[in-house]
């Protein structure tokens, strides 16, 4: 971590911010008051925090929700502080959550064989847009008990030695069992609209039929998931339905998982209309129509490592079954692209077909013990290593569904890789890892965050150079 100094400069304007808030907001009667409860207490906790402990990664992120919400909630306070003041109060809220950025690229320690990142005012606030999400991630999170975090443990000590026993852990893909063939899917016509344009879509949709493996910890719990059980995707197809026509397989990132937000993420207007290709879009387990919780992806990356591995390896089930179904429709060039989580299936699938012309995962995380670590709340970390949860055992009970402990099928020339050299969500070094695995394919680093790779010319000229090359359209 590089060296901070003690008062930092970037702390005195969510603190000024925030007790402005409050200020105004006290003055101004019941109604003001509770408008500026929330962005007036998050920022000046988050500025007071920064100016007594520096060096504490997590409070970035709530310093820029801070700032995002005293930018959103200054539009109704002109109505109960008038102009002049709520002005006041949003241009302190932005410059707070542009501090926040920046603060958090000074925190970031350097990568080794990443570019460094060049500071700006530009890059400061796509890292706060990152700070921010994590923020609303780490608040939302839910927090495990103790008879809860005991069982987790014991969980992953028993498929621990059950893996090891199979042979698993040294040969990760005999984990996987061979998926049966999607002859017959449920498919109705759809529509979303998506950047002021109306696509139509077909909504494919089936039981997946996966089981975690008869003798394993959590089978039952993970069979009881019942909207799990059914597999959903996206499919937009031209309407010529030739069998010569590319597909692009693209999977979606944490919390994803609808029509509008999946498909936005993946710019229809250019892969489905200027490249021509056909998309397929799947649904993860336990996203969108498949969550099992309150939010789309609870329970995906929520420290229970047993949840993780058979979320993991039901998706490679269910998109392996996708594309024999695209094979059956005549599709024979088809390649695959993935965004963050997305990233991380995208290269996991990558080690079991063959037959993908090329891989693209973006912003990928690639080591999930590593990143939980990471994010995951202080006290939650502390408490389950306290009850025997201990990180080289979840790590090691990862292995069966890492993309760091496979080797790539695809050819190695259609290999893609991008990532931001300040993405706080995915740090470099977890994409980083997964380039130097691949034996270091072509690789875009960008000068961005996590959720602004779009913005980045070079990343979009890697992509569509690869589909061309591997597509051959």
């Amino acid at each position: 971590m590089q060296e901070q100094p003690r008062f930092p400069r970037e702390s005195w304007f969510p603190l000024a911010a925030g007790l402005l808030w409050l200020w105004w907001g006290v003055a101004g009667g019941i109604a003001p008051f509770l408008l500026s409860l929330l962005p007036g207490v998050l920022l000046v906790a988050s500025g007071g925090a920064q100016l007594l402990w520096p060096g504490d990664p997590r409070i970035p992120h709530h310093a820029a929700l801070g700032g995002v919400l005293g930018v959103l909630l200054g539009l109704p306070a002109i109505f109960a502080l008038g102009l002049g003041p709520a002005l006041v109060l949003m241009a302190l809220s932005a410059a707070s959550f542009v501090a926040a950025g920046s603060f958090a690229v000074r925190l970031e320690v350097p990568t080794e064989n990443v570019p460094p990142a060049h500071p700006s005012l530009g890059l400061a606030a796509q890292v706060a847009a990152d700070e921010a999400l994590l923020a609303t991630m780490g608040i939302s999170m839910p927090t495990l008990g103790t008879d809860e975090t005991r069982a987790i443990g014991r969980e992953v000590e028993a498929a621990r030695e059950l893996f090891q026993d199979r042979g698993w852990l040294e040969k990760p893909d005999r984990y996987h069992a061979q998926p049966f063939p999607l002859d017959a899917p449920r498919i109705r016509d759809r529509s979303v609209r998506v950047r002021g344009g109306r696509f139509p879509f077909e909504h494919l949709s089936f039981e997946s039929e996966y089981e975690p493996h008869r003798d394993e910890p959590g089978r039952e719990r993970w069979l009881d998931y019942a909207p799990n059980r059914t597999a959903h995707a996206w499919v937009l197809r031209h309407a010529d339905r030739a069998e010569s026509r590319p597909w692009l397989v693209c999977v979606h990132g944490y919390q994803m998982g609808s029509p509008l937000i999946d498909i936005a993420a993946f710019d229809p207007r250019y892969f489905h209309q200027k490249l021509g290709l056909n998309l397929m879009l799947p649904v993860l387990p336990l996203h969108g129509p498949r969550k099992v919780g309150r939010r789309s992806g609870d329970g995906f990356l929520a420290g229970n490592a047993l949840d993780t591995v058979h979320a993991e390896a039901q998706a490679m089930w269910d998109i392996r079954r996708l594309l024999s179904w695209i094979r059956s429709q005549g599709g024979s060039e088809i390649g695959v692209h993935g965004l963050s989580l997305g990233g991380y299936n995208c290269a996991l699938l990558a080690c079991f077909d063959e037959g993908l012309r090329c891989a693209i995962p973006g912003v990928p995380a690639t080591d999930l013990a590593r990143l939980y670590w990471r994010h995951g709340p202080s006290p939650q970390i502390r408490f389950m290593e306290h009850h025997g949860m201990v990180y080289d055992e979840f790590a090691e009970l990862l292995t069966v569904v890492s993309p760091l402990a496979l080797e790539p099928a695809v050819p190695h020339q259609h290999r893609a890789i991008f990532g931001g050299v300040a993405d706080r969500v995915v740090p470099p070094d977890q994409v980083r890892d997964l380039w130097e695995h691949w034996g270091q394919p072509e690789v875009v680093w960008y000068q961005g965050a996590h959720m602004t790779f779009a913005l980045a010319p070079s990343v979009r000229e890697l992509v569509d150079t690869t589909l061309r090359t591997a597509l051959a359209f």
